[in-house]
C-alpha cells in the first residue's frame, strides 16, 4: 500500500495493491500494520448511493469519534476531507480524491476530521472501516454547500441530500456555536488499544 499526505493534517490517500488474474482482481483494503498508526477495526459499514447523492460533511463533535478508512466498492464518488478541528494547523483546509472502484484507492481520516462525498454514478457503494462502535450523536454535519469552503462540487449533477445535511451550519457558524472538535496530536485514545 502506498500513502500520500493530503492537504489536511493527518489525512492520507491510500493507493491499494491490486492483483489481477484471469478471474478478475483481488484488492486488499487493509492489513494490520500497514499504517504507521494503530487501526483497530470496531465497525464496518456500506452506503449505497444514487447518482448525485451527497453525504456530509460529517464529523465527531467531541473529536473522539472513529478514525476511518473509506473506499469505493462500486461506482465512483468525489470524496472530501475537511479539517474542522479547532486549533489544527490546517483548520478550514480541505482536499478531495476521486474514489472509483476501477482505481482502488482509499482515504484514511483521523478522528475529528470532516468527511463527505458526492456519488458520480448510480449504484455507487462506499465502504467504511472504523475504530469505534456506533454511538448515537457521534456525528454532526457542516454544510457541504458552505461557500467559504468552496468545495468543487460536480456542476452537472443535482445533489440529493438528507434534510440534516441540507440544514447543516457553515464552518464559521459551527465554530461560533462551539460545535467543532478540538485538534489533538497523536493517535486518539481508542486507537491506542
Amino acid at each position: 500500500m502506498k500513502t500520500r499526505e493530503l492537504a489536511v493534517d493527518g489525512a492520507l490517500e491510500l493507493t491499494l495493491p491490486v492483483f489481477p488474474d484471469e478471474r478478475g482482481m483481488f484488492c486488499p483494503i487493509y492489513q494490520d500494520g500497514a499504517l504507521s498508526v494503530p487501526f483497530p477495526i470496531r465497525r464496518s459499514a456500506l452506503s449505497v448511493n444514487r447518482a448525485g447523492a451527497a453525504r456530509g460533511i460529517h464529523y465527531a463533535p467531541g473529536g473522539d469519534g472513529p478514525t476511518k478508512i473509506v473506499h469505493c466498492v462500486s461506482g465512483s464518488a468525489i470524496d472530501f476531507v475537511v479539517d474542522v478541528r479547532v486549533g489544527s494547523p490546517t483548520f478550514g483546509h480541505w482536499d478531495t480524491i476521486l474514489l472509483d472502484a476501477d482505481l482502488p484507492r482509499a482515504v484514511y481520516l483521523p478522528a475529528g476530521l470532516g468527511h463527505g462525498f458526492v456519488a458520480l454514478t448510480g449504484g455507487t457503494v462506499v465502504s467504511y472501516l472504523m475504530t469505534t462502535a456506533y454511538q448515537a450523536g457521534d456525528e454532526q454535519p457542516v454544510s457541504l454547500l458552505d461557500p467559504a469552503l468552496g468545495l468543487p462540487l460536480p456542476a452537472a449533477q443535482e445533489l440529493v441530500m438528507s434534510p440534516a445535511d441540507r440544514a447543516a451550519p457553515t464552518l464559521a457558524e459551527a465554530l461560533g456555536r462551539g460545535l467543532l472538535p478540538p485538534y489533538r496530536t497523536g493517535p486518539a485514545e481508542e486507537d491506542e488499544t
